[in-house]
């Protein structure tokens, strides 16, 4: 087949190469640690990443109940390594969910999918302790209706935010809305539908307006979006959701390829079963990105054939598909070779050799607690970090609703946990995004430094 050829070839090369655009802005010689899921664009961590911002879901009784960023100090070298440096609360509880950096990493956009408010921390001025920049109240009426701000995503000067429903009917018909870096509205770019293609083709039976995620191949002119559910699902019950014939119709099931330029969308292809992340290969030569599909267990390759067209292709299962284990975060490493996938309904991380992209196989797992959501990995690959929580109303009920932050070393052969914090425990709520901080990125003191005057300020 021409399509897996294609990926093949360019599969040998790809372990030795660095991407393009890392390669521009990083010494060759230096260690990388950076999550593996951010935009291209976006300033790269050089070496041992000091921080892990948590976006945290608030529980009403337990502390102050409300959402907040709770910064946790990861640099092994510092006074307060595997403590909690900082939190910092936003007032009530917004369903707080995706979080992501401006291109130059100044300023970490935090959605929330009920109230639909963007809070934008500053993360530059003190790495260790956050402060609250500005508060977008006014994304639903700015973009004309659409509802749950989900996916906060760096393109250049800009800020690609997906959205998951709108204010009309709370379905699935959904857009993409773009922002500046300061907080100004730019567009609306409404999904595809069967009614409206906006010139888009159609690959199959499906165009049903849906979002969740986006991501961007910039050597292809090429971005993508995926699909999940809108607000009367996933602010619904998980169990009695999973009992409502007709709320369980009401899932996606395409990925958009858009012209990243004009952003306009090309073609619309079937994935059903709900794809969420979408994580593009990083070698220059490797043009194609996964996903998973939550209700139906599988590993999905979208890939550019040998004819210039988009594909896509389920190449896996994932665990026992039949048992739904409910696929939800993925990180790929940076060589491209492998692909971590958590599940949440058995708690699991998998490992899948993706050498081939088109033949990937698991080569390993590990429970990391009751129930799992989010991965992030550094660059180099040698950490990676998990939180918990999925959903305010989705996360599982009495002892298994496990709320943690977990951090990990990986040696090539297993998982090794290093710390883990418990934020049930800790009164902080429910952790949900992860993102990265150091002081290397503006220039700034040490780990080392910052940890002992945090420890001593106690």
């Amino acid at each position: 087949m021409t399509d897996s050829n294609t990926v093949r070839k360019t599969a040998a090369a790809g372990a030795a190469a660095l991407s393009i655009l890392l390669a521009a802005s990083l010494p060759l010689s230096a260690t990388r640690a950076d999550e593996t899921c951010q935009s291209p664009y976006m300033a790269k961590i050089v070496g041992q990443e000091d921080f892990v911002y948590v976006w945290t879901l608030g529980v009403e009784g337990l502390g102050d109940g409300q959402d907040k960023l709770v910064t946790i100090d990861v640099n092994p070298k510092s006074a307060r390594y595997g403590e909690i440096v900082n939190t910092l609360s936003v007032g009530g509880r917004n369903e707080a969910h995706h979080s992501g950096f401006t291109d130059d990493r100044r300023f970490l956009w935090a959605a929330s999918l009920d109230t639909n408010k963007i809070f934008v921390f500053d993360v530059h001025s003190n790495p260790a302790r956050p402060s609250l920049h500005k508060t977008i109240e006014d994304f639903v009426a700015a973009s004309g209706g659409v509802v749950g701000p989900h996916t906060t995503y760096a393109l250049p000067g800009r800020m690609m935010i997906t959205g998951l429903s709108n204010n009309k009917d709370h379905g699935g018909r959904t857009a993409l809305v773009e922002y500046t870096n300061d907080g100004d509205y730019v567009a609306t770019y409404w999904v595809p539908t069967d009614d409206d293609l906006q010139g888009a083709v159609k690959s199959g039976n499906y165009a049903d307006g849906y979002n969740y995620d986006v991501r961007v191949l910039p050597r292809r002119n090429a971005m993508f979006t995926s699909s999940f559910t809108g607000w009367s699902n996933y602010m619904m019950d998980f169990g009695k959701m999973l009992k409502d014939e007709e709320a369980m119709k009401r899932f996606g099931n395409t990925v958009v390829v858009w012209n990243l330029h004009t952003r306009k969308p090309k073609k619309v292809l079937d994935v059903p079963g709900a794809p969420l992340e979408i994580r593009c290969a990083w070698q220059p030569d490797h043009n194609y990105c996964f996903t998973t599909t939550a209700l139906t267990s599988k590993l999905w390759v979208i890939y550019e054939d040998d004819n210039g067209e988009w594909q896509a292709k389920a190449v896996a299962d994932i665990g026992q598909a039949d048992q739904v284990p409910l696929p939800v975060d993925i990180s790929i490493t940076a060589d491209d070779n492998y692909l971590w996938v958590d599940t949440f309904m058995d708690g699991k991380t998998r490992l899948f050799d993706i050498s081939d992209a088109f033949n990937p196989k698991q080569v390993y797992e590990k429970e990391i607690g009751r129930q799992i959501n989010m991965a992030s990995e550094s660059w180099d690959g040698k950490r990676i970090y998990y939180t918990s929580s999925l959903l305010a109303n989705w996360d599982k009920k009495g002892d298994d609703n496990e709320q943690y932050f977990k951090a990990y070393d990986w040696d090539g052969t297993a998982l090794n946990e290093k710390f883990a914090i418990d934020f049930t425990e800790e009164k902080l709520g429910r952790p949900h995004q992860m993102r990265f901080g150091a002081y290397a990125l503006y220039g700034q003191g040490s780990a080392t430094e910052e940890g002992i005057s945090l420890a001593q300020s106690r």
